[in-house]
């Protein structure tokens, strides 16, 4: 079903227009187009449709069946339904989104990043159909798109490459042989690999065959070709990218470099540009190598060269070239003053570039953090569910303020499992570096979220850590500080507890209004609480930063006086034998609350997730690190007949599907073993034993889709008594 369209059908329109669409959409010659195509979702998408917008240019989104309803759809010109959720059925389709170019009059298509982004085909199939591909042509998207050819190009190129094994064999004995001559550590990498995916790191010889079977797997699944390279691992080096640009006249830059080291499985958390501890003349021979790389292949739009840079400061290795937008691309506009996007528009509708290499100029530092939904404490397991409370930091977004948010989720959306469970890029600038990582501490302390598990805290920790401080990086350093980056937590403080009674005590004052949303019933800070002097209760909580600990409060309730502030609810609360008189209220956000607890005066937010009954409280005085609390309400305990001694049952940690099964009924199990292999938001995930046993029962094959909380494998301790 299509929204916003004509209310002809789609084959007769197609027929009506062919042949307009040929003489229209065959060349701009530097006019701009009136209405392009955004082939892409979610963050990506919004931010093309700003830039078009400001620019005049009416914009065209698809969308899949969960997105209906989504950020992008609600902001572009036309939207049109492509198919159900997951990619392969709906984002990926290139003819089905070429049928709704087509239809829509859309002279280009912008594909974003992802999905059809560095599609070879998708670039020639919309030249065939009259249709501008907002990036380079194909052959640069397949020179780039191999890991090998391209490094043999930039060997041509005098691009310096990082020394490894490129070749046609792909046997098992010749691959052996090459990560030997080359010399361990080593990385296997996916042919046609990118994004972090078909990537293996092995330190020796003895954990090779199992890292070149898992580098192969993930590669025919996400890239449909299972051929690898190997490369020396450089032990502690830099991630530096270069942003260059070039139009079809023949001219190309670069506008400067970004420094993406800080990474976990590939992925890159934490993007600034400049880079640390840059030189001018380092600068000067980056910036030289990436623009003859872009050069060697006819390159035309942006793209980013990236060079894995040695710990000696001077030695730098061409790794890729992405050819198109990066994620990361906001630092560059934030230093620049350059919108990235708007020169995408014109280069591609035939204009020249618009800046000189010596009129680029690069001022202040800019530090991006990506927000995603993933539960540090839990592996980093990616989370899926409904973004049920969002309070975002003061932000000026697309123009050169300290702050920017750049996002597809709005409070109410839901994450999906089908996607990327990115919900924002907060990217911040200041004049110098330190001024940079005091917005951003700000910006994150600031930045909060309700209803899934997110990396805020974590990606504080990071920028705080004295390491990061210092520019000491390398794509090692959250391995190297792991231990200090989530550490175990305390016991949680009482103010949180007295924040959370107070949040809870509104809650049950004002009543459930919009949505199971209690704080809605509040109309401004002179709304009225009323609790009965003199009565006493005990509220109970779990959690906290320990998810087994026991928490409760008493409260007794005290007369509430009026203030100049608003209306205030008044209780007496004791913990542990040790009692705080309370006295607080809402502010216009009901949400945000100001509590006086004792002769301290504290401000924080506790908001509601409902969906598992839990209380978040985030404290604007808390001195350290950890800023929001989760205190469940304890619901009534069934039991669990798994649970018992010498017995085992795994169940799935999250919504995702079975690509392969390792045991059967019977098998004898060590602690460690791989036992199966899920796959849910674009990464595998293996499921271990959890201690010595012999399988009893395997709940789903290959191939099966499995709902968060099902048993997957049930299994015994060899040792239990029968």
């Amino acid at each position: 079903m299509f929204s916003k369209t004509h209310k002809k059908t789609l084959s007769l329109l197609l027929a009506q227009s062919s042949t307009k669409n040929k003489r229209l959409f065959s060349t701009q010659d530097g006019k701009m187009f009136s209405k392009i195509l955004i082939a892409n979702r979610g963050e990506i998408a919004c931010r093309v449709i700003e830039t078009a917008r400001k620019m005049g240019v009416r914009t065209v989104a698809v969308y899949s069946d969960i997105d209906k309803d989504s950020k992008h759809v609600a902001l572009s010109d036309e939207s049109y339904y492509i198919g159900p959720n997951p990619a392969s059925e709906s984002y990926l389709l290139a003819d089905k989104i070429l049928e709704v170019a087509k239809l829509s009059g859309a002279q280009a298509v912008h594909p974003g990043y992802g999905f059809l982004s560095e599609n070879a085909e998708f670039s020639n199939a919309c030249a065939e159909n009259g249709i501008k591909f907002i990036g380079p042509p194909a052959k640069a998207i397949i020179d780039m798109g191999s890991k090998s050819a391209s490094k043999d190009i930039m060997i041509a190129a005098d691009v310096p490459v990082t020394p490894g094994y490129h070749g046609d064999a792909q046997d098992l004995e010749t691959l052996r042989q090459a990560a030997k001559d080359v010399g361990y550590p080593i990385m296997i990498k996916a042919v046609l690999g990118g994004g972090g995916k078909g990537m293996r790191m092995v330190m020796d010889e003895s954990g090779f065959d199992e890292g070149l079977d898992g580098c192969k797997r993930e590669a025919l699944k996400s890239f449909g070709d299972d051929r690898v390279l190997i490369e020396r691992f450089l032990v502690k080096p830099r991630h530096v990218e270069l942003q260059v640009f070039a139009d079809e006249h023949g001219n190309c830059i670069h506008l400067y470099e970004r420094d993406c080291s800080v990474q976990r499985r590939h992925q890159k958390v934490l993007e600034e540009a400049p880079a640390p501890g840059m030189t001018t003349e380092l600068r000067a021979r980056m910036g030289t190598a990436a623009v003859n790389a872009a050069k060697a292949v006819g390159y035309e739009g942006a793209g980013t060269v990236e060079f894995m840079l040695d710990d000696d400061g001077e030695s730098f290795y061409f790794m890729e070239m992405n050819t198109r937008l990066q994620v990361e691309h906001p630092v560059t506009e934030m230093v620049t003053g350059v919108d990235l996007v708007n020169w995408q528009l014109r280069i591609a509708a035939g204009e020249k570039l618009p800046l000189t290499q010596e009129e680029v100029q690069c001022t202040g530092h800019a530090i991006e953090a990506r927000i995603y939904a993933e539960n540090p404490d839990n592996n980093f397991l990616p989370a899926s569910g409904n973004v049920g409370f969002m309070s975002l930091p003061e932000h000026i977004a697309f123009k050169n303020g300290d702050i920017r948010i750049d996002s597809g989720v709005r409070e109410g959306d839901d994450v999906s499992i089908f996607y990327d469970p990115m919900i924002a890029k907060l990217i911040v600038r200041g004049d110098n570096r330190d001024e940079a990582l005091r917005v951003l501490d700000g910006a994150l302390r600031d930045y909060r979220i309700v209803g899934l598990p997110t990396n805020i805290e974590f990606c504080r920790k990071i920028a705080s850590h004295e390491a990061f401080v210092s520019g000491d990086l390398d794509t090692n350093f959250i391995e190297k500080n792991y231990e200090e980056l989530l550490p175990k937590s305390g016991p949680t403080p009482n103010h949180i507890l007295l924040l959370c009674a107070l949040g809870r005590l509104i809650e049950e004052t004002m009543g459930s209004t919009r949505d199971g949303s209690p704080w809605n019933a509040l109309n401004n800070v002179g709304a009225r609480f009323s609790g009965s002097s003199g009565r006493s209760r005990t509220m109970h909580f779990m959690g906290g930063n320990d998810a087994d600990e026991e928490l409760q409060v008493e409260v007794h309730y005290l007369p509430s006086l009026s203030n100049d502030e608003g209306n205030t609810i008044s209780f007496r609360g004791t913990i542990d034998g040790v009692s705080y008189d309370v006295k607080g209220y809402a502010l216009g956000e009901p949400t945000e609350l100001v509590a006086y607890i004792g002769d301290q005066r504290y401000t924080g937010t506790v908001a509601r997730d409902r969906s598992n009954n839990t209380f978040n409280v985030f404290c604007d005085q808390e001195k350290g690190m950890k800023h929001s609390y989760p205190l469940q309400v304890p619901a009534l305990d069934l039991g669990d007949d798994e649970g018992a001694k010498g017995k085992l049952a795994i169940k799935t940690p999250m919504p995702g599907s079975v690509i392969k099964v390792m045991v059967s009924p019977g098998d004898a199990v060590e602690k460690g073993a791989p036992l199966m292999i899920l796959t849910a938001m674009k990464m595998e995930h293996i499921i271990r034993a959890q201690m010595d046993g012999i399988i009893e029962s395997v709940g789903f094959s290959e191939g099966d889709f499995v709902e968060d909380g099902k048993t997957l494998i049930s299994f015994v301790d060899d040792e239990a008594d029968n």
